[in-house]
């Protein structure tokens, strides 16, 4: 079968690394231009947090259909919402209607962003199928959501096996887009650079097996770090024989 890929991500100082760390766009998945996500009730009940989503052209719990053949950590409970407080780890949301109760107990502000994600928790990238807000916490204690906004999905957590060969990096952009003169996504993987310069999911191959450490930065054209809530992004995940 023909590869259906390219290479956008352009690697800083020749990549030379020796486990010969790679990113390519991941081409073949369905776009769903017309799903939307948006919310209908969010209030604190007795039980905790509960929060009521409407979706539209968009179904939870399925597989999500794709057009390549590349092995990617895939959810046996289908497409899902990922849940994010914070821009921290996501929590993967497999019904519409939930309660949430791990709050940032630290901070009375929680920034809140969900959106539509596939089975193999690509993000689902258009301007209806997230949701953003922010809940409690004192005036000024407010991030500023109208800046150029960066948030961390994937990778995330363990990767065993044949997990390990392939995976999945995607992040959640909001009152910005990137291009070859404007924003981009500067990606250190352990000590290997690589800048995007469009919004777009991506393979990670070449990874050795242990602790790897992520980081994600918002710059702009100049290469400079965009001063916004969140920026940078860092995580630690582990992969596995």
């Amino acid at each position: 079968m023909k590869k259906l890929f390219l290479l956008f991500a352009v690697c800083l100082f020749g990549c030379e690394n020796s486990n010969q760390i790679t990113i390519t766009k991941v081409e073949g998945s369905m776009a769903y231009e017309n799903a939307k996500l948006s919310v209908k009730e969010s209030l604190i009940t007795e039980e905790g947090h509960l929060f009521s989503f409407d979706i539209e052209n968009y179904e939870l719990g399925v597989k999500s259909p794709k057009l390549f053949d590349y092995q990617l950590a895939n959810s046996a409970k289908g497409q899902h919402i990922h849940f994010i407080i914070n821009n921290g780890p996501y929590s993967a949301k497999y019904s519409k209607d939930f309660i949430h109760n791990k709050w940032d107990q630290t901070n009375g502000n929680n920034v809140v962003l969900a959106f539509l994600s596939r089975s193999y928790h690509e993000s689902v990238k258009n301007k209806n199928a997230f949701f953003l807000t922010q809940i409690g916490g004192e005036v000024a204690d407010k991030k500023d959501l109208s800046k150029e906004l960066l948030f961390y999905s994937r990778p995330k957590g363990v990767y065993k096996g044949a997990d390990t060969e392939r995976v999945l990096l995607d992040f959640y952009l909001v009152n910005t887009s990137l291009s070859p003169n404007g924003n981009k996504v500067r990606v250190t993987i352990e000590d290997t650079k690589f800048l995007i310069d469009e919004w777009a999911p991506y393979y990670i191959e070449g990874l050795p097996k242990g602790e790897i450490s992520i980081i994600l930065e918002l710059i702009d054209s100049k290469g400079n770090l965009i001063d916004s809530p969140f920026n940078p992004s860092e995580r630690m995940v582990r992969l596995e024989d």
